[in-house]
């Protein structure tokens, strides 16, 4: 282990994260509200850190290597967690404690969007410009913007990309050059923000909800500036919008990048995993419009179809956000979305949950061995993309797979321990390891009222979660740190 290395590295990031305030402290300035000087202390804080850090190993050259890159992703956002939180222990007006400010630091930065804080609409625009912009950096992810912009890291920057980009498949790159492949994913993840932000502002938001907002839809997070969420404002159009962003976002951003290269959408329908997200969002948004029209008793049908659609693919993409009180729906509406929430969206997006691509290759596994049992002697190949996978990734799949059921019952387990109700408690873990969000039971609208141990367990939920499990993991192996 190059603990040099990582600490050059970790100086440098930190650093980069703490210009990432200078927005907030602007605003708080311009506003004239109390939050400037919790800002400006948090700058201070963060730079100086990164600067102690950085500055001892400043000369030490040595290339990244696969551990180093493991180490100083896991380091580098439960630092995040903790540093971002310094303005929010530091604001008057939130008076939130060192737990309520790390979950609300940890669930901004790993787009999970679950909140602690009621009376949104009353923030100093700092502070909500800051929960916003929090969401922003952790969807495409800041480490991966610095292996984009800083070309000091681009000896190794492989190592981040792998250890911090979602999906089975990370060795896929669209570009020869590391630094290209970040640069051409944040120009993508750049361009649809300022999409987002025209159409919503265009819509009828004010310019400030139109960014903020599409900080929070791109980076599939679901943080908004009021306490209602997006039925804050009550617009179908607005609603529209919501929804085609969020399905973008949800799409693996190679896709992207591919039409947007060939000036075609035929690398779209070209794709396995895209034409199995479409079908299960349909899917979903079906079952709930049906199920809606025969048992609720909405007056306006359109309204109806409007927010069962809204909220499917809200919840299915692990964004969040809310038109209505879906957790009051009628029998089983609630708990399918939530159980669609562990499909998310594709790998390679900025969205949550298992990803569809391994649910299509766990499902294509279960098939292929229902066929092996009336065929014992034959060879079947899992095909992606009418395209053999190799069978190491089926592997990987079916161990992150096993992983993630393990480590889901284990927490689920320690929050009961901790007097949470089971529905609470699967829900807490459902909502925060999946990136989603709002849960059902005491969790339905904010984690304010459940006890300081959940919270710091579901801190971590969320962060297994973003980094998908194996990250962190990995460093508790002996195996690892053995030279």
């Amino acid at each position: 282990m190059q603990y040099a290395v990582v600490q050059r590295i970790l100086g440098i990031l930190l650093g980069l994260f703490s210009l990432t305030l200078l927005p907030p402290i602007t605003i708080a300035w311009w506003s004239n509200d109390h939050s400037l000087q919790g800002f400006l202390t948090a700058f201070s804080i963060i730079i100086a850190t990164g600067l102690f850090l950085w500055l001892p190993v400043r000369n030490i050259r040595n290339e990244l290597k696969l551990r180093d890159g493991f180490v100083v992703v896991v380091l580098f956002w439960v630092g995040l967690g903790f540093t971002g939180a310094i303005p929010f222990v530091l604001s008057e007006t939130l008076n939130l404690s060192f737990t309520d400010a790390v979950f609300e630091s940890m669930s901004g930065l790993t787009t999970t969007g679950a909140t602690i804080i009621v009376g949104i609409d009353n923030l100093p625009k700092s502070i909500l410009f800051y929960r916003q912009e929090l969401q922003w950096l952790g969807g495409m992810g800041i480490i991966v913007l610095a292996v984009a912009i800083l070309p000091i890291l681009g000896i190794g920057g492989m190592q981040l990309y792998r250890a911090e980009t979602p999906g089975p498949m990370k060795e896929s790159k669209l570009t020869p050059r590391i630094t290209e492949t970040a640069k051409a994913l944040w120009y993508i993840y750049l361009g649809l923000t300022v999409s987002c932000c025209l159409s919503y502002w265009l819509a009828g938001m004010t310019f400030f909800d139109a960014i903020s907002h599409s900080f929070s839809t791109v980076s599939i997070g679901g943080f908004s500036t009021h306490d209602a969420s997006i039925g804050y404002f009550n617009s179908k159009l607005i609603d529209t919008i919501a929804i085609v962003f969020m399905l973008i976002s949800g799409i693996n951003f190679s896709l992207h990048f591919f039409a947007w290269r060939n000036n075609s959408t035929r690398p779209y329908w070209q794709d396995t995993e895209f034409k199995a997200y479409l079908s299960i969002l349909g899917a979903v948004c079906l079952i709930c419009s049906i199920y809606l029209t025969l048992t609720s008793d909405y007056a306006d049908t359109s309204m109806m179809i409007m927010d069962a659609i809204f909220q499917s693919i809200s919840i299915t993409t692990t964004t969040g956000f809310t038109t209505t009180q879906y957790q009051n729906w009628p029998n089983f509406l609630p708990v399918l979305l939530l159980f669609a929430s562990f499909i998310g969206a594709c790998a390679g997006s900025t969205g949550g949950g298992l990803k569809v691509v391994r649910m299509l290759l766990l499902f294509k596994q279960g098939m292929r061995e229902i066929k092996r049992l009336i065929h014992p002697h034959a060879i079947f190949i899992i095909k992606i993309n009418n395209k053999p996978l190799h069978e190491r990734v089926i592997n990987a799949v079916w161990g992150f797979f096993a992983a993630y059921i393990f480590v889901f019952s284990f927490l689920q387990l320690l929050l009961m321990a901790t007097g949470l109700d089971t529905v609470t408690a699967f829900s807490a873990i459902a909502a925060c390891m999946n990136n989603l969000g709002p849960g059902l039971g005491d969790v339905s609208t904010h984690y304010g009222n459940i006890n300081n141990t959940a919270k710091w367990i579901l801190c971590l939920a969320m962060l297994m979660g973003r980094l998908e499990i194996f990250t962190l993991l990995v460093l508790f192996s002996p195996t690892f740190w053995r030279k």
